[in-house]
C-alpha cells in the first residue's frame, strides 16, 4: 500500500497518523502492553486530549517467536475467520529498564526504547536481527476513508527478501509490491493462487502476518530501505520468527501454522492426466495406461479431469454414463495394473448440475446480503459455491466425494478456490467475506483431504490442489497452476514452487511441458526437458488443457527419456520417501532453493534456476534449446579440499565454489550428488 509521495510529502487524500514514542507500559506474567500516541509525544496531561493512542501487545506463542498486535479501535473478532495456531507453553521474561523494556522468547529479544523516538530492536543471541524505528509504524486513512494498520521493518545492507507464496516473478522480493490476495490469473503475472503472508530474510528470520484478509507488502518499493506491511483494518497482528538457520525459522512457523503430513509413497511416482480433453471414456483411459507400459514407462496415477462428468454440470461428481458406464469396472482395472485414479473437482456447483437444487433448498451455496443465491456465468451457466462455513454444507459436499472413494477412487484434484466473491454476499456463519476470500480454500481442501483419509487412511491421504493460504500445507499436494508451454514458463514456474517452499509447502508438482497448449504447443525439446525437470521434483505430472502429453506424440527420443527420468525416480522412491519424512518433522520442503540449503553461500542467494532435491541432490534443469545449462556448485562452510559433487547420471566430478556451463543431451542434465551422499543407497553420513 503505497501513501507517500516520495519520501516526504503524502499523497492527495490520505491521512497518515504515525506512532511517536511508547509513553506508558503494562508487564503481565508472558505479556507486554504499550500505549503508543500517535503523531507527537505526551508530554503534559493537555497532550492527552484529541489524540490517538496505539496499543501493541507483545507476546509470545513459541520459543523464538514474538507476536505483535497492534490495535487502533478493538473490535468483537470471536465469530471471524482465523488460521488455527499451535501455540506452545513459552517461558518469556520481560524486563524494564530505566532505557527500555526487553521482551524474551528462547533466543530472541525484542528490545523496546523509552523516550521520544520509537525503536523496536529483534536481538538473537546479541546480534541485530532487524528493527522498525522512525515513522515505521502506522494508522492510515485512504481517500475511500477505509483504516489501514501498518508497520515496516529495516531492510539491512544486503538482506533480500523471499517468499510470500507461490509466486511467479523475480525469486528474490525486494523491489517488488505484493498483495496477498489469491486470484486465478494464471502463471505469467504477479498474481498468485497460494498467497502466504509469510517471508524470509537472508539475515535468518521470518515475518508472518496473521490475518485471512488482504495483507500488502512493500518491500523495499515505498521506502527503500524498508519492507512494508498493511492491512485494510482496526488492528494488525504479526509475528517475527527466527531459528538458528533458515531452515530452523521454517520448522518454528510450521510448529506455530502446522506441519505437512508424510505422503503417500505412491504418489511420488508419475501422474498422467487425460488433460481436458472431452475424448476420453473407459476404454481409451486403459488403453493409455497400457500403452505406457508397452513403453516401458512406469506409471502410478492415472488423472482423469473435468471431462469425466457431463459438460454444462460441473460439478455433479456424477459419471458421464456414456463414457464411463462402469466406473468401478475401470477403477478396479486400473488398481489391478498397480495403477492409482485420481479424479477431478471443484466447489463450483452449475445450474444444470442435477445436485444443485439439492444444495440450494438446504442452504449449501453462498448467498447475496438478500438472502438469494450468489451465482454467476464465469466457469459453469448459473454457478454457485458450496459454502463451507456451514457444517452440512461440508457434509453434504464430502457425502458426494465418499460414494466415488467408496466406488475406488483413490484422491481428487481439487481445482480452483480463488474466485471468491467478497461483495455483498454472507456465509452461514457471517463471517466478513473479505476475510473469507483467501480462507475459503483451507476449507475447501481440508473438507476433501478429511474424506480422503476417513476412507482410504491417513497414510493414503493426498490431494492435488491449486489455491493455498497459511496452513494450506497439512494438505498437500500442490501444484503450480497454468503455465503456457516454453522455457519461459518452466523457469517461472520453478521459481514459484521454490517460492512455495520457503512457507513450509513441503511437496509441489507442475505440468509437465506447460499446460496451455495453444496456440503454442509444447517442441519435442521442450517436452523432453521438462520431462527431466518433472520427473525429478516432488510430485510429476502430465497435463494439458488439450493436448494428450504423452512421450509417444513427440517421438522415439521423448519415450525413451521419459523412460529412463520415469525409472530413475522410481529408484528414488526410498530416498524421496525419507524426505518426505523430513518434510513432516521439520517443515522443510523437498524441493529447496539453494539459500536454504546452503545459507552461508552467498552465491546461493539469488540463484532461481537449480534447486536442492531433499538434502542431497542438486538439480539444474536446461531452459534452453541448444543444450546448454549454466549452474553453481555450491561451497559448503567447512569442506574440505577434494571433497567434490558428482554428477549421478554421467559420475563427472565438480569443484564446490563454481559456475559452470555445459552441454547435455536429452539423456542427461546436471544432476549432482552432495559430496559423502549416496541417495540411490544411503543417506549422507549414515552407515552402509
Amino acid at each position: 500500500m503505497k501513501f507517500l509521495n516520495g519520501a516526504w510529502l503524502v499523497k492527495q487524500g490520505y491521512e497518515v497518523n504515525y506512532v511517536s514514542s511508547v509513553y506508558s507500559a503494562d508487564i503481565e506474567s508472558d505479556k507486554l502492553t504499550l500505549y503508543c500516541p500517535l503523531n507527537q509525544p505526551i508530554h503534559s496531561l493537555g497532550d492527552t486530549l484529541n489524540k490517538g493512542v496505539l496499543t501493541i501487545e507483545v507476546t509470545s506463542p513459541h520459543a523464538d517467536v514474538i507476536t505483535t498486535r497492534l490495535i487502533n479501535y478493538k473490535r468483537d473478532r470471536s465469530h471471524q475467520p482465523s488460521f488455527e495456531l499451535n501455540p506452545s507453553n513459552t517461558a518469556v521474561t520481560i524486563e524494564e529498564t530505566a532505557d527500555d523494556w526487553r521482551f524474551t522468547s528462547g533466543k530472541l529479544t525484542l528490545v523496546v526504547a523509552k523516550g521520544d523516538s520509537l525503536d523496536f530492536q529483534y536481538i538473537r543471541e546479541g546480534k541485530l536481527v532487524t528493527r522498525a524505528s522512525l515513522n515505521s509504524k502506522a494508522v492510515v486513512i485512504d481517500p475511500s476513508g477505509q483504516t489501514f494498520i501498518v508497520d515496516q521493518l529495516d531492510l539491512a545492507v544486503g538482506e533480500k527478501i523471499y517468499g510470500l507464496g507461490e509466486r511467479f516473478t523475480h525469486f528474490v522480493r525486494n523491489g517488488q509490491s505484493v498483495d496477498c490476495w489469491n486470484l486465478d490469473g494464471g502463471s505469467q503475472s504477479e498474481q498468485a493462487y497460494k498467497n502466504i503472508p509469510f517471508y524470509l530474510s537472508n539475515k535468518g528470520y521470518g515475518l508472518f502476518v496473521d490475518t485471512t484478509g488482504l495483507v500488502s507488502f512493500e518491500i523495499g518499493t515505498q521506502n527503500v530501505s524498508r519492507v512494508e506491511f498493511a492491512v485494510p483494518e482496526q488492528e494488525m497482528t504479526y509475528s517475527v520468527i527466527s531459528g538458528n538457520n533458515l531452515k530452523g525459522v521454517i520448522d518454528n512457523y510450521t510448529d506455530l501454522t502446522g506441519k505437512p503430513p508424510k505422503v503417500p509413497d505412491w504418489s511420488l511416482g508419475l501422474w498422467l492426466s487425460t488433460s481436458m480433453s472431452p475424448y476420453f471414456d473407459q476404454e481409451s483411459i486403459l488403453e493409455m495406461v497400457d500403452d505406457m507400459a508397452a513403453h516401458d514407462v512406469p506409471l502410478s496415477v492415472v488423472h482423469i479431469d473435468s471431462h469425466w462428468m457431463k459438460e454444462l454440470e460441473w460439478c455433479s461428481f456424477q459419471w458421464d454414463e456414456k463414457k464411463f458406464p462402469q466406473p468401478e469396472k475401470l477403477l478396479s482395472e486400473l488398481h489391478q495394473r498397480g495403477i492409482k485414479a485420481c479424479v477431478w473437482i471443484n466447489p463450483y456447483i452449475a445450474q444444470k448440475s442435477p445436485i444443485f437444487k439439492e444444495g440450494a433448498r438446504n442452504g449449501y451455496f453462498i448467498k447475496n446480503t438478500d438472502g438469494t443465491i450468489w451465482q454467476w456465468d464465469m466457469w459453469q451457466p448459473g454457478m454457485a459455491i458450496v459454502d463451507f462455513t456451514n457444517p452440512a454444507a461440508t457434509k453434504w459436499y464430502q457425502s458426494k466425494l465418499r460414494h466415488l472413494l467408496e466406488q475406488g477412487v483413490d484422491c481428487f484434484k481439487t481445482d480452483f478456490g480463488e474466485r471468491i466473491p467478497t461483495e455483498h454476499v454472507e456465509y452461514f456463519n457471517h463471517a466478513d467475506p473479505a476475510l473469507m476470500h483467501n480462507y475459503y480454500t483451507l476449507l475447501y481442501n481440508k473438507a476433501v483431504y478429511e474424506v480422503t483419509a476417513a476412507v482410504h487412511g491417513e497414510e493414503n491421504a493426498v490431494v492435488f490442489a491449486r489455491s493455498a493460504t497459511v496452513g494450506s500445507q497439512k494438505y498437500p499436494v500442490h501444484w503450480g497452476g497454468d503455465p503456457t508451454a516454453t522455457y519461459e514458463a518452466m523457469a517461472d514456474s520453478l521459481r514459484a514452487g521454490l517460492s512455495l517452499g520457503m512457507a513450509g509447502f513441503g511437496y509441489w508438482s507442475h505440468d509437465i511441458a506447460g499446460f496451455e497448449d495453444r496456440p503454442v504447443r509444447p517442441t519435442p525439446d521442450l517436452y523432453k526437458r521438462w520431462t527431466q525437470f518433472g520427473l525429478l521434483s516432488s510430485h510429476s505430472r502430465y497435463h494439458g488443457s488439450n493436448e494428450l502429453k504423452v512421450p509417444w506424440r513427440y517421438g522415439d527420443e521423448a519415450v525413451q527419456v521419459t523412460s529412463e527420468f520415469a525409472k530413475l525416480k522410481k529408484r528414488l522412491a526410498p530416498y524421496l520417501s525419507r524426505m518426505s519424512q523430513e518434510a513432516h518433522e521439520t517443515g522443510v520442503p523437498v524441493m529447496r532453493a539453494m539459500i536454504l540449503e546452503f545459507p552461508n553461500d552467498p552465491t546461493c542467494e539469488d540463484i532461481d534456476t537449480q534447486y536442492m532435491l531433499g538434502d542431497d541432490l542438486l538439480v539444474a534443469p536446461i531452459f534452453a534449446d541448444d543444450g546448454f545449462a549454466r549452474f553453481y556448485v555450491p561451497d559448503e562452510e567447512g569442506n574440505h579440499t577434494g571433497d567434490v559433487w558428482k554428477n549421478l547420471l554421467t559420475g563427472e566430478e565438480y569443484k564446490p565454489g563454481r559456475w559452470y556451463e555445459q552441454k547435455y543431451d536429452y539423456h542427461t542434465l546436471p544432476l549432482l550428488v552432495r559430496p559423502g551422499a549416496d541417495p540411490l543407497h544411503v543417506s549422507r553420513g549414515s552407515a552402509s
